[in-house]
């Protein structure tokens, strides 16, 4: 009996803290989306050292070589002062490690029919060999999450790292919900259809 007692108070304890593990988490979340609520005027966003994607691009799955089901991640824009960008050739390079979502490197939004522009969501982005010099040995994580492991597969059509060096990054769709998960790049309910637009 006494077994039975110390099982059952175990595995009342991991409850408590998975349930904690998880308001957490969603605490983080709803924290970085506060941050961000001021850049759906984009203007606010270009004022705080954002600049648009320089190639102008609408990131699709499609035009990606990936299933078009799969959606899009809308027109970036970037900080460059939070990414640290080094280079563009062959690929964009930096030493940015910002994972504070509170400040976030990039922001993504959808272009509107009328020529505006629809924040959708935040992203970060670091440099796998700025974060393994940092003294890093594993990939940083949001909210309990592990960030991706971005880099471009040279046997396929599509660019996995999208135009990058080797990185990490996390994609958080804090405007806009993701029918494939909060945390996956890309987004079903997005569209480029607009693109040249805005």
């Amino acid at each position: 009996m006494r077994k039975l007692t110390i099982t059952i108070a175990s595995c009342a304890i991991a409850a408590l803290a998975s349930a904690a593990t998880a308001q957490s988490a969603e605490e983080e979340i709803a924290a970085a989306k506060a941050a961000a609520e001021k850049y759906q005027d984009v203007n606010v966003a270009l004022a705080d050292g954002f600049v648009r994607d320089p190639a102008n691009a609408c990131v699709s799955a499609a035009e990606e070589g990936l299933p078009p089901e799969w959606g899009a991640m809308g027109i970036h824009y970037l900080n460059m002062a939070r990414l640290q960008i080094t280079g563009g050739d062959p690929r964009i390079d930096g030493v940015g490690i910002n994972t504070d979502f509170m400040q976030p490197g990039v922001l993504m939004y959808e272009p509107q029919a009328d020529g505006s522009l629809v924040l959708l969501g935040i992203e970060n982005l670091v440099f796998q060999k700025a974060w393994a010099e940092a003294g890093n040995s594993e990939p940083p994580s949001f909210a309990g999450v592990v960030f991706d492991t971005m880099a471009d597969d040279p046997a396929t059509e599509g660019d996995e790292a999208h135009g990058f060096a080797p990185h990490y990054d996390r994609h958080v769709w804090v405007f806009r919900d993701n029918p494939a998960g909060i945390f996956v790049p890309f987004n079903p309910a997005v569209t480029c259809e607009h693109h040249g637009e805005s």
